[in-house]
């Protein structure tokens, strides 16, 4: 067999070349357009998605109509992992936070593959426990850590998955996605501000300091950072 063209995600470009033949005649590549929503909560996930560039937010909605962020998807893993082991059901909300491209396949056609490879078995279960990692590590972030060291956190994860210091995050998409209120975000990141960590002006975050943030973030980014390490080894 020829020497296989690797794939700009981490998913893709991890696979043997027999595993990825099982999947490679069923892809197709579509655009990731801002604020898309790939499937809503109790949904049917019918593709999964292989980002190329771009970030998908995996959210949960409570009774009120608050939505927050429990996880992020980016180009080095997939959405609808836990999909191709059970129940499609989708577990929560996916919207494309920045936009980009994605190789997709039918999610019925990734099983078919998976239930003829052991391998691509494992590596669809060692990514689901990265996103599942996440969550968990989220949750509890979200529960018992300042502000200050939750956006740190977020912006530094933000940055990993898009490979990009200049991030286009508005004060509310921030609060949902480390679970906080508007007005103390705007507080957080003007002082993330003066201390020359980043810049920010409506909308636009531009990192300037990466180590200034990595010593403001909690001890999640670490944790999730060394998680995905372990499992997966792209990070």
């Amino acid at each position: 067999m020829g020497t296989m063209v690797r794939s700009p995600n981490g998913f893709l470009s991890a696979l043997s070349a027999d595993d990825y033949e099982l999947i490679r005649p069923h892809l197709r590549t579509v655009d990731l357009p801002h604020d898309a929503v790939l499937v809503e909560t109790g949904e049917a996930l019918e593709r999964a998605y292989f980002p190329h560039r771009g970030v998908i937010s995996l959210v949960v909605e409570l009774a009120k109509g608050e939505h927050v962020q429990v996880a992020m998807i980016g180009r080095d893993s997939l959405l609808g992992t836990l999909s191709t082991m059970g129940d499609a059901c989708a577990l929560n909300t996916a919207i494309v936070l920045f936009p980009g491209v994605a190789s997709v396949v039918d999610l019925e056609r990734l099983r078919i593959a998976a239930d003829q490879s052991s391998t691509l078995r494992t590596l669809l279960a060692r990514h689901g426990l990265a996103v599942y990692a996440q969550v968990q590590q989220t949750a509890g972030c979200n529960a018992a850590h300042p502000v200050e060291s939750r956006l740190s956190r977020c912006l530094l994860h933000t940055h990993d998955l898009s490979g990009d210091s200049r991030l286009l995050l508005t004060q509310e998409t921030l609060a949902q996605m480390i679970g906080a209120r508007r007005n103390s975000v705007s507080l957080v990141a003007n002082s993330l501000q003066q201390a020359n960590f980043i810049h920010y002006s409506r909308g636009h975050i531009q990192i300037t300091n990466l180590d200034g943030l990595r010593q403001t973030a909690c001890e999640c980014y670490a944790i999730v950072k060394a998680q995905y390490d372990r499992l997966l080894g792209t990070r």
